[in-house]
């Protein structure tokens, strides 16, 4: 929305390095991987290994250990969260967010309502708790489990009405760097066990048919999550945050906060909102390169991309509904890379650049070889393309 107020103006490098500087990108932060993930509201995990990816680029001396370890000792857990998509969670966020989104999940339910005919969803949740809490169980297991109650049901839209209600979360091995394992489900309760607060499983599994957020949980609960959002992805728009959350109907709690906000505009008139000490740096300070995972959050978390993705370049870093490995140059999406099994580093560069910017690239390649590629030394860093 157009503010009809004349605000600041941040232009598009000044959001680009606010942007930056939250997301830990101007330079690698002396942070936890668990802090990391706090700050962050959690890491895109619908692969396993861009979580690992997305802390490198942004903490100093992280190894994939340090993140494998909070997945074994289940302080950090794999569940749906945000945009219906897996995300990796500190506990505390996932018992906290998991509720705030399960307005979204209900919508999501009803997108399935014709192969739901005569499903009584509070006992389908009930019998797909019981039965992936006994031990956890594989999609396809909960499925044939469902379909004893009701055949006549339509597969698929039986096990999307046990994601959408209940909080799963997806056991290790599974997440763990340098270990496989099929995706197995239980509940979040379950797995984290006396982690679990008020608020937790109870609240999204008795959400019912919520249509907004407002009905997701106290107030207390959403105006935190604004608060956090613009302190890692701010400054931003209603529609930003709507975007990042996959909710609707956000202005009013935007509204609720604006007297203890920031307020500007963007180059096109529309209202940005953030913390009064949020990190805004010149616009001209240096962002060194950095290599970030397929369906990094920084890329996805805006309904205006263009902070991070100059307009030429919109749907580069996808191909049909995959999402590419990409570059930043200059804090801009630059190009995209590939690591194959020979820790072979292809980056592909979407235009020139200087034989400097090129040395820098080659460091910053070569640095992520050496921190996730212990197992394989000897890679190396080429110039090409990536289907090459």
């Amino acid at each position: 929305m157009a503010s009809k107020t004349m605000r600041p103006v941040l232009d598009t490098r000044a959001l680009n390095r606010a942007t930056l500087a939250r997301q830990l990108l101007l330079s690698r932060a002396e942070m936890s991987a668990q802090d990391a993930t706090r700050h962050l509201l959690g890491l895109q995990a619908q692969n396993v290994k861009p979580p690992y990816f997305q802390l490198h680029a942004r903490l100093a001396g992280f190894g994939p250990a340090e993140l494998a370890g909070l997945m074994e000792s289940r302080q950090v857990v794999r569940m749906v969260t945000m945009r219906s998509t897996i995300h990796t969670h500190t506990v505390d966020d996932a018992l906290t967010l998991r509720p705030l989104v399960q307005p979204a999940r209900d919508r999501e339910i009803n997108y399935f309502r014709k192969g739901l005919v005569g499903v009584d969803l509070g006992r389908l949740a009930e019998r797909a708790r019981v039965f992936v809490e006994a031990e956890p169980r594989t999609m396809a297991e909960i499925r044939e489990e469902l379909l004893e109650e009701w055949p006549g049901a339509d597969p698929q839209s039986l096990s999307v009405a046990a994601r959408c209600r209940l909080p799963l979360v997806q056991v290790t091995p599974r997440g763990v760097w340098g270990k496989s394992g099929q995706v197995r489900l239980t509940t979040l309760h379950q797995w984290v066990g006396e982690k679990e607060t008020a608020g937790g499983e109870g609240a999204a599994g008795e959400a019912g048919e919520a249509g907004d957020v407002g009905e997701a949980g106290e107030v207390g609960g959403i105006d935190t999550a604004v608060l956090r959002y613009l302190g890692a992805f701010g400054p931003a728009s209603v529609k930003d945050m709507q975007t990042w959350a996959g909710l609707t109907r956000l202005r009013e709690v935007f509204e609720r906060l604006r007297p203890v906000l920031e307020v500007f505009q963007d180059e096109n008139g529309v209202e940005l909102f953030d913390l009064p000490d949020g990190p805004r740096p010149d616009a001209e300070q240096p962002a060194p390169p950095r290599f970030l995972p397929e369906f990094d959050n920084l890329l996805l978390s805006h309904a205006d991309r263009s902070r991070v993705i100059a307009p030429e370049l919109k749907g580069r870093s996808w191909s049909g509904n995959q999402a590419h490995c990409t570059l930043l140059l200059d804090g801009f999406l630059a190009g995209l890379w590939k690591l194959d099994g020979d820790a072979m580093l292809t980056v592909e560069l979407f235009s020139a650049v200087s034989k400097a910017v090129r040395a820098e690239i080659v460091a910053e390649g070569e640095a992520l070889l050496a921190a996730m590629c212990e197992d394989r030394p000897g890679g190396s860093v080429r110039f090409g393309s990536i289907d090459g």
